[in-house]
């Protein structure tokens, strides 16, 4: 379980080739954008902004393997009313630059953190798919003080990691060779929509596959009851109804008897990238859990 290196490509010229990459899918955005980066004590992370510039700031926290193009069908929706931010994060290829292990909750709560206060952001509303959904989760446990709401999407750490989640991620890549008018039906068949996304979005992933040496990051220790029971921030919990990674209704059973006022919601006709495959829905659930806590009173205990 422990890491001793951090994560990195073959070769410069291979980072290269893949930096290119990254460039173009992220012209999936709408324009215009900034790019940012903040110094932390694991790295440089680089960030991406979007949208208005009052509001409550919205960060995005993508995925294992991911990039911050993966959210271009939220970002034009998201960031209408409110600052949108996506994170490169640590321990993934990306244009941020990982320079110590982050190994635990803690470690990684902390450069979060780091990046929340370098970006001058208070009253975050966190959302994050997958590993990014178990970030956000450890957020709200470890250090939830800029924190003013948590929404994962199908996220890692709430229960363990099942061992048809590695199958339906090998089968994705095998997936990638199919010729490419065949890749959207075949991924709606295996509910993997990389397989139908933008060529431009899957470039990058497919020559991380092939260049990048991750470190050996362990699956997500679920959360204990006592932490998930701790949070004392307004949390909404999307889960595709195909997801490969969760047992649904196990999910919404566990998430609803322990996260105080939590709203929970199994997604129908949408495996672990739901936010590719019901763009519509999940922007419209993130923005109505957003913009009704505006009317709320804040939470503290």
């Amino acid at each position: 379980m422990t890491r001793a290196s951090v994560g990195h490509f073959v070769s410069e010229q291979a980072r290269a080739k893949f930096l290119a990459a990254y460039d173009r899918a992220m012209e999936l955005w709408p324009g215009p954008r900034e790019e940012l980066d903040v110094e932390t004590a694991y790295g440089t992370v680089h960030v991406h902004r979007y949208g208005a510039r009052t509001g409550e700031p919205i960060v995005l926290l993508h995925g294992h393997a991911g990039h911050a193009s993966n959210w271009h069908p939220q970002i034009a929706a998201l960031g209408e009313n409110h600052p949108v931010y996506a994170i490169d994060t640590l321990d993934d290829p990306g244009r941020s630059v990982q320079r110590a292990v982050a190994a635990g909750p803690a470690e990684n709560a902390a450069w979060l953190g780091e990046v929340l206060a370098g970006l001058g952001l208070e009253r975050v509303h966190l959302v994050g798919l997958s590993h990014g959904g178990w970030l956000a989760l450890n957020q709200a446990v470890h250090a939830p003080d800029r924190l003013a709401s948590i929404a994962p999407l199908d996220p890692g750490g709430i229960e363990k990691v099942p061992a048809r989640f590695y199958a339906h991620m090998i089968g994705g890549l095998f997936g990638m060779l199919a010729p490419r008018p065949l890749r959207p039906a075949l991924g709606r068949l295996l509910a993997n929509p990389a397989l139908g996304a933008p060529p431009a979005m899957t470039a990058p992933l497919m020559l991380a596959v092939r260049t990048y040496r991750p470190n050996t990051r362990p699956a997500a220790r679920p959360f204990t009851d006592e932490e998930l029971g701790s949070i004392r921030l307004p949390v909404l919990v999307l889960v595709g109804r195909r997801s490969a990674l969760l047992r649904p209704r196990r999910v919404l059973a566990r998430v609803t008897a322990l996260i105080p006022g939590v709203r929970a919601e199994i997604v129908e006709r949408a495996g672990h990238g739901l936010n590719l495959e019901r763009p519509d829905l999940v922007n419209e659930r993130l923005l109505g859990f957003v913009d009704a806590l505006r009317a709320e009173p804040s939470r503290s205990e």
